[in-house]
């Protein structure tokens, strides 16, 4: 089983709106992700944080996501990343993780890291760049779960990762 994460807890301060809450293809950023996420993954996880009244009331695909509320939202998006890792269910053996800020994920991608062999981390590669979403065991969550709330999650990441 797949769980699936999705990061939509940032301020979006640049942006002036919340990014979840952004266009793409008729739809907002975080229920295109929530769309495609899920008939791969169950449950698929989305933590809110800034904003998450607004975000949560304009979710059209509410009812397909389990939303959870990262009140420390602020320390560092490795906290809101903690946020979701702990909701996964026990029985999950693995986790598709990615950003709100990345709608433009193809489905083909998705089908692509879920048909590799199972491998401790896996990020797939567009024109020689890393990318979204991210594939991890379940065995990472520990790892990622023990790292200070202010670092980040590429500390894992780099150790692990396989292209």
């Amino acid at each position: 089983m797949t769980a699936g994460l999705i990061l939509a807890a940032g301020e979006s301060r640049r942006m002036g709106s919340p990014k979840a809450l952004l266009n793409y293809q008729g739809e907002t950023f975080l229920d295109r992700l929530i769309g495609l996420f899920s008939p791969h993954c169950s449950p698929v996880i989305a933590v809110l944080g800034a904003g998450h009244e607004k975000i949560s009331a304009g979710m059209r695909r509410r009812s397909e996501a389990c939303v959870v509320h990262n009140r420390d939202f602020d320390l560092a998006q490795l906290s809101s990343m903690q946020a979701g890792l702990r909701a996964v269910p026990d029985d999950a053996d693995q986790v598709l993780f990615t950003l709100v800020d990345h709608p433009a994920v193809m489905p083909g991608t998705i089908a692509a890291l879920l048909a590799e062999p199972p491998a401790p981390l896996r990020i797939p590669r567009y024109a020689g760049r890393r990318g979204h979403p991210i594939l991890f065991s379940k065995l990472l969550i520990a790892e990622f779960l023990a790292l200070p709330a202010t670092s980040a999650a590429r500390e894992v990441v780099t150790r692990y990762a396989i292209d």
